[in-house]
């Protein structure tokens, strides 16, 4: 018998256990400190180089880099490896699917990624420990050392489309899977949130992991409220072991 497709939407939640705090939570990072906002808005930090150098420092500070997977990422990894199809779309810009052994290949990054630099000019991308060493030997803003041009992270600011490519391929599994759980996520940015309601229009199982409630938890076949380390490693467990066949 074949396994059914297994679409999973992350959000910030699913990595609080390794640290990262979240941004939107009631003690999300926004609420803290609403002018943080700007160091990763477009226009403020391609428009101000004081806004630039702040968030290069943010970068240097930032726990992300040095976060360490969690169970919840692990439980995701062992049920690709017991052969189940799985898809991860996920909001967050830190990388830990990849890190805790998820092919890079099975993982869609909706809002880009904080391990990489871009150049906004010529689009030359590298490491962001690269970025971050030249910041710590002295250079506040580096330039990109191709052509010159303003450096950013290689996430999505607020200002900034998402990448159509990627959005479609997100959009193609929501449709196609059989099983969609949308875990520490608030689902209310949008297009992202949208995607559990697409899932759900083409009769996936809907799931929702989330401590606060959501916009589509009336939708949803399940709603979890457990913590997402002990939650997820259930949810999927159970997954694991319930169907059969290969994929």
């Amino acid at each position: 018998m074949t396994r059914p497709l297994v679409a999973l939407l992350s959000g910030a939640g699913i990595s609080t256990d390794s640290g990262i705090p979240d941004y939107r939570g009631p003690n999300g990072l926004w609420r803290r400190d609403p002018e943080a906002e700007k160091l990763v808005t477009y226009d403020f930090y391609m428009g101000d180089p004081e806004i630039r150098r702040r968030s290069w420092q943010m970068r240097r500070g930032n726990r992300t880099l040095r976060a360490e997977p969690n169970a919840a990422h692990r439980a995701v990894v062992d049920l690709e490896r017991a052969g189940v199809p799985v898809r991860v779309i996920t909001q967050n810009v830190d990388g830990l699917h990849q890190l805790a052994g998820l092919p890079a290949r099975k993982v869609l990054e909706l809002h880009g990624s904080a391990r990489s630099f871009v150049c906004t000019r010529c689009h030359a991308r590298g490491p962001m420990r690269d970025a971050l060493a030249r910041v710590e030997a002295g250079e506040e803003d580096p330039p990109c050392l191709e052509c010159g041009g303003i450096l950013k992270s290689a996430t999505v600011f607020f200002g900034e489309r998402l990448d159509p490519v990627v959005l479609g391929q997100a959009l193609a599994i929501a449709k196609a899977c059989q099983v969609f759980l949308a875990v520490g996520t608030t689902l209310q940015v949008q297009p992202a949130a949208g995607l559990a309601g697409v899932a759900a229009d083409h009769g996936a199982r809907l799931i929702v992991v989330n401590a606060e409630p959501t916009p589509y938890d009336a939708r949803a076949d399940e709603v979890v409220r457990e913590p997402i380390g002990t939650a997820l490693p259930r949810l999927l467990a159970a997954l694991r072991d319930g169907e059969g066949g290969g994929g």
